[in-house]
């Protein structure tokens, strides 16, 4: 087991396959009102059916081709994917097949999201992806999220590699502008839905985290 530094009194280490279920539905629970889940799955019955899955998908993901950090608890996930110069790692052979399996007559829309977020990726530039970062409703505010984020942060600034998300609201992308990222293009606008927001993060060095390793 990899731990890390703590972070505002927060212990953080990495998760492995045993965690993918337990996360999955953190990410679900966090993520269950975003605009954008609303948006995905209108009806909630079938939003709560449905998103588990989904997020299983992408912790599968992580744990193969990047790293998941978490909490002794499992009360918070961050999803981080290495993305190469010539792209992102393309999922796995059997993701399309079990996107439809999973998400039924929403498909459309996941399929939707999927190329919005390909044609907004940046290119050319080697970089890490967070591709999720969730903490269970009933544990935010309390600094957990930051914790998760400055444990890859620090590696980050080491190596001096840049970081891309996107942000599913004004909200969250205000949280993050404090966590050093910037406005990265235009908005990304889901077709007759909300807008998301992409971000990038340039490494930098302080005397704080130069020395914190994975």
């Amino acid at each position: 087991m990899t731990t890390f530094p703590q972070h505002a009194g927060h212990r953080v280490q990495r998760a492995h396959t045993g965690d993918v279920e337990v996360l999955a539905h953190v990410i679900a629970e966090a993520f269950f009102d975003l605009a954008v889940s609303q948006w995905l799955v209108p009806d909630p019955h079938a939003r709560r059916a449905i998103l588990p899955g989904y997020f299983g998908i992408y912790v599968e993901q992580a744990l193969s081709d990047g790293l998941v950090v978490t909490t002794p608890a499992r009360d918070a996930a961050a999803l981080w994917q290495p993305v190469a110069a010539d792209g992102p790692v393309p999922p796995a052979q059997d993701y399309h097949h079990r996107l439809a399996a999973l998400t039924g007559p929403h498909l459309a829309r996941f399929q939707a999201l999927d190329q919005a977020f390909n044609q907004h990726h940046p290119a050319g530039v080697t970089h890490e992806h967070l591709m999720i970062l969730a903490v269970r409703p009933d544990r935010q505010r309390l600094g957990i999220g930051t914790a998760l984020l400055n444990a890859r942060h620090a590696v980050l600034d080491r190596d001096w590699i840049p970081a891309y998300l996107e942000a599913s609201d004004l909200a969250t992308r205000d949280i993050y502008l404090t966590c050093g990222y910037a406005d990265y293009g235009t908005p990304i606008q889901l077709p007759d839905g909300p807008s998301m927001y992409p971000m990038w993060r340039h490494p930098h060095r302080n005397a704080e985290t130069a020395h914190w390793g994975v």
